[in-house]
């Protein structure tokens, strides 16, 4: 896969994993893996950044759930009202980039 793609599609790819309910980190990893046959296969040091950027913003909040293998309180991320806001827009927009490209790739 081309990191370049993942790099300018990584917002859209995670809100949309997290549309559905609350997950935390290595949950979101393996529902990547799953819902993409492996195609995504995320690695902890490039998604934590990304959560954590996407927190600041305001489209992720945290929720503290059950304790993991360390005796921690694991840290699920759930979207936001703004989160669904941007999830739409990104959405469409997707659509929109990915139509131009296949009508000028000839598809």
């Amino acid at each position: 896969m081309n990191p370049d793609l993942l790099r300018g599609n990584l917002d859209l790819i995670l809100l949309s994993i997290l549309e559905a309910r609350p997950l935390y980190g290595f949950a979101i990893i393996q529902e990547a893996r799953n819902r993409t046959d492996g195609y995504f296969d995320f690695k902890e040091g490039s998604l934590y950044p990304a959560l954590h950027r996407l927190e600041q913003e305001g489209l992720l909040a945290p929720q503290f759930g059950e304790v993991g293998r360390n005796g921690k309180p694991r840290k699920y991320y759930a979207l936001t009202d703004r989160g669904r806001e941007v999830l739409r827009a990104k959405r469409e927009e997707f659509r929109a980039f990915t139509g131009a490209v296949w009508r000028l790739a000839g598809g």
